[in-house]
């Protein structure tokens, strides 16, 4: 009876727990060596931690700067055929010169972010 109660405690606490690591925020860091915008926020040169719940595709992305959110953005978590060799943003040049965030890299992971309105930003790596 006593073994009963204690692998059901057991079976409950190992649900919970994998139950909760389903739902963790994925975070990445990104640097921008150069402004640029998303979503018509403006980013300034500098470091930025990216925040997103769940697997993809379909995910929003917090762009955090210290404590501090800047943007949120719709993003898509796509597979990359080979694993990023770094960190690296994507950037979209504007027709005015200017350029937009349109997606980011990470360093040793097999899938990237397009965010925003980007669905033609990632495709040479991707495997649509």
């Amino acid at each position: 009876m006593k073994f009963a109660t204690v692998s059901k405690s057991v079976v409950m606490g190992l649900a919970l727990l994998l139950a909760s690591s389903a739902f963790a925020a994925t975070k990445a860091n990104l640097t921008l060596n150069n402004s640029t915008s998303i979503n018509g926020t403006r980013l300034k040169a500098g470091d930025y931690k990216l925040e997103w719940d769940g697997s993809g595709p379909n995910v929003e992305v917090s762009i955090v700067q210290g404590k501090n959110v800047i943007a949120k953005v719709p993003a898509k978590v796509v597979d990359l055929n080979a694993s990023s060799s770094n960190n690296a943003a994507v950037l979209k040049q504007n027709g005015d010169g200017s350029t937009t965030l349109a997606g980011a890299r990470f360093q040793g992971k097999k899938f990237a972010l397009e965010l925003g309105d980007a669905s033609d930003g990632m495709q040479a790596g991707s495997s649509k």
